[in-house]
């Protein structure tokens, strides 16, 4: 019933976006008409004047909110749903793309690489979100601004910058201790500036250790859902895999994991016009179990693997920027920054084995694929005002992958090394460059009337080389290189129009572009339910055509703001998991299971069209309230003869398309003390509404023809009290009737009844 009431309210209100007010300590006032964004046209700009939606996430909304990564601060706005296939994952998921077609920027560092896949990502879980300074969400396509890959939107995260002394040393040191438990979380952070007149130094350490999750134990209607009654025991010295029984099946045995961030920036001010900066950002983790695989059913009522885990996921970053400001005829403002990024990917399964001694038996050989990438891009961006009424943002952009993939296979008593196997992408090495130029220009009209307009070009090449000349090649391939160049022209057109003060309304054109990577092109991949995914040289870019438009109102002197909007995109060409042949057989063996065959293909078109609102309410300077839901449907056609039709067409579900989703609040302030109250939400997702790519981990239900991924609510209260100028403590209880839930597409459950106490000082 509880649930009902919950999303009962929360369907009667709209939508929201956060806007904090920076200058001050805690949070005030969700209406803020002055504020300031970057990431539209890579410059400070103030938000009422770009036609594009923006999300924006303070670090002080994340110093209340507590979240425990990167991911989870994104769900935490209400705007953006994200999929987890482990406890250590999170994909975000905006306006019906994820993954490959949502890009990733820090601190203007595309973190999308030539492996991006399309199915879900955990990479946003490396950004150490106690080093944030702002995040802002940029929906729809943006590819004028930031290439390929931007379809669904643009994350950009901008890190904390080092503060300047002037006559002294500039010493600050932050401190945090914070515990969850849910899954035991024990996170500790400390960061520390050295500010001196002209160089400045942040330096930033963050653990965390998490141990298995602990899932809710309210559930309706399937008493059985999300529970784990069984997990596999890992005892080498014995002879055969065991299956073990769970004493607690709201406990999701091997999920825990843990994980440390590090991050340094020095800066050297020049002179008054020219700061020069070094910006170095190192994520690793331990083993991260792939629950959702870890999970699967296999033959003779045991599980089927034993072991599925990534392996380390190590990013490493290191840019060397530059920021100029000039009274020039070419900028006022200019950025240069150059970065050399190293991912290093591994992923190790083994299936259940009943005999560690038969010499025979696969299931023996644990097998590891491993994937290096080294990105190396150069980034200048430049900004222009003339006469006041018009501003000129361009630049230039290259980026460089180059992929190593390789794979062993080892067996788990002997270490006995066999071959082949499989690596995951081309054994020969692939690369992907991009080289793109933009320019926009934005025009004050008058104060009413703001035009918007941008133009880009870019080029891809891909390269991609299959040597079944080695040992390790178990395929042979009707081609052994892959080669492609592409290139886009990309724009945008939008209007800003403001015939009231309190009246704002706005319609963009965009386009966006995604060029197939090496993922998408050259990939062999054994997905869940004996599926292989085989390379697909024939493949085609992918092309957004996007119109929308906004409106939104302020009432009640500015104490009540209400915004909606409509958006349709058009994808040609998309990119979607099909149906396939290999060497002319839809099935193969592969890892000792007959597979059958997919590859990622082009089909005609494919349509994205959703609605979102917005409420924001000041009631006093105390009590504020926002408000959020979506609704997003996707759809393409896929050609299906029929005896009496050879021309007939199929509409065919989307992958990635989440349910309608959202999230109520409700913030208190006073003097020392702040809190926020909010109710999370999200409908169900009905069986016939999944893709045949079956991407999306559908039907978790008892019935198998009806099934659906149930709908859920959840109510949640988070606090901060400062006790002195340096000292604060947060206190929260997520999930408060401890309601057992699955998000969309994910693999794993969300935390049961969650309570989270956070302890943090600031000298």
């Amino acid at each position: 019933m509880r649930t009902k009431l919950y999303l009962a309210f929360a369907v009667l209100t709209c939508s929201v976006n956060v806007g904090i007010a920076q200058e001050k300590d805690t949070i005030t006032r969700l209406i803020n008409l002055n504020e300031v964004i970057f990431s539209a046209n890579k410059a400070e700009e103030k938000k009422i004047d770009v036609p594009y939606s923006v999300e924006v996430i303070s670090s002080k909304i994340v110093e209340l909110e507590n979240p425990q990564t990167a991911a989870d601060m994104l769900a935490n706005t209400g705007q953006v749903m994200v999929q987890k296939s482990q406890a250590g994952g999170g994909s975000p998921i905006i306006r019906g793309f994820e993954a490959s077609r949502v890009l990733i920027v820090v601190d203007g560092v595309r973190m999308n690489n030539a492996i991006y896949r399309a199915g879900h990502l955990q990479d946003v879980i490396t950004i150490d979100n106690a080093m944030l300074e702002r995040t802002e969400i940029l929906f729809g396509p943006s590819s004028v601004m930031y290439g390929s890959d931007a379809l669904g939107g643009v994350m950009h995260f901008y890190t904390k910058k080092p503060l300047f002394g002037e006559d002294k040393m500039n010493l600050k040191v932050n401190a945090a201790l914070r515990y969850a438990s849910a899954n035991q979380e024990k996170t500790g952070h400390v960061d520390f500036n050295l500010g001196f007149k002209k160089i400045a130094s942040l330096t930033s350490i963050t653990y965390s250790d998490f141990d298995d999750l602990r899932t809710g134990n309210g559930r309706n209607p399937n008493p059985d859902f999300g529970k784990c009654y069984y997990y596999v025991g890992q005892n080498w010295n014995g002879t055969a895999d065991s299956t073990i029984r769970n004493n607690d099946p709201n406990v999701q045995k091997r999920s825990g994991y843990s994980q440390i961030d590090l991050m340094e920036k020095l800066l050297f001010k020049v002179n008054d016009k020219t700061e020069v900066g070094l910006n170095l950002q190192y994520s690793t983790s331990s083993n991260i179990n792939r629950y959702d695989r870890l999970t699967e059913a296999g033959s003779a009522g045991n599980l089927k693997f034993a072991e599925w885990y990534y392996g380390p996921q190590n990013r490493l970053m290191a840019a060397l920027y530059a920021n100029i400001k000039g009274d020039s005829s070419f900028f006022d403002n200019m950025r240069i920054t150059a970065a050399y990024q190293m991912i290093r990917q591994e992923r190790t399964s083994r299936r259940f084995s009943t005999n560690y001694l038969s010499p025979t038996s696969g299931n023996n050989k644990r097998t590891s694929q491993i994937e290096d990438v080294g990105v190396m891009s150069l980034n200048a961006d430049l900004r222009k005002s003339i006469k006041e009424k018009h501003e000129l943002s361009y630049g230039l952009e290259f980026v460089n992958n180059i992929v190593n993939s390789t794979a062993t296979s080892t067996h788990i008593r002997t270490g006995e090394q066999f071959t082949p196997v499989a690596t995951r992408y081309p054994n020969g090495g692939s690369t992907m460059m991009n080289i793109g130029a933009y320019l926009t220009h934005s025009w004050e009209i008058n104060e009413k009337m703001i035009l918007s307009e941008g133009i880009r070009y870019t080029y891809n090449s891909l390269s991609a080389k299959f040597d079944t000349a080695k040992t390790e090649s178990p395929f042979q391939f009707p081609f052994t290189s892959v080669k492609q160049t592409n290139s886009a022209l990309n724009g945008n057109l939008g209007l800003v129009v403001m015939p009231e003060k309190n009246v704002r309304f706005s319609i963009l054109g965009s386009t966006g572009f995604r060029a197939p990577n090496v993922d998408d092109m050259a990939k062999v991949f054994e997905s869940s339910g004996s599926v292989i995914i085989v390379p697909n040289e024939k493949l085609k870019p992918e092309y957004a055509y996007n119109i929308e438009v906004s409106l939104s109102t302020t009432i009640m002197d500015d104490k009540l703001k209400v915004e909606g909007g409509y958006y349709y995109t058009l994808l040609e060409n998309a990119i979607v998991l099909k149906d396939s042949k290999f060497n002319g057989a839809d099935s193969v063996m592969f890892n000792g299971t007959l597979s059958q065959v997919r590859s990622s293909q082009n089909v005609d078109q494919a349509y994205i069209q959703g609605a979102w609102g917005a409420v924001y309410a000041d009631f006093s300077e105390h009590v504020s309230f926002k408000s959020t839901l979506n609704y997003t449907l996707g759809e393409y056609r896929q050609h299906i003869p029929t005896a009496n039709d050879p021309g007939h067409d199929t509409i065919m579900a989307l992958d990635h398309i989440a349910p309608m989703f959202g999230q109520t609040s409700l913030f208190f302030h006073y003097n020392k003390f702040e809190a926020e109250v909010y109710a999370r939400y999200s409908a169900a997702k009905l069986a016939k509404d999944y893709s045949l790519g079956k991407e999306d981990n559908e039907l978790y239900s008892a019935d198998p023809v009806k099934g659906y991924m149930p709908g859920w609510s959840t109510l949640n209260i988070k606090t901060a009290y400062k006790i002195t100028k340096n000292f604060s403590v947060n206190l929260g209880v997520e999930n408060l009737f401890n309601k057992h839930y699955r998000v969309f597409a994910s693999g794993v459950s969300s935390p049961g009844r969650n309570i989270v106490v956070a302890l943090r000082a600031k000298f």
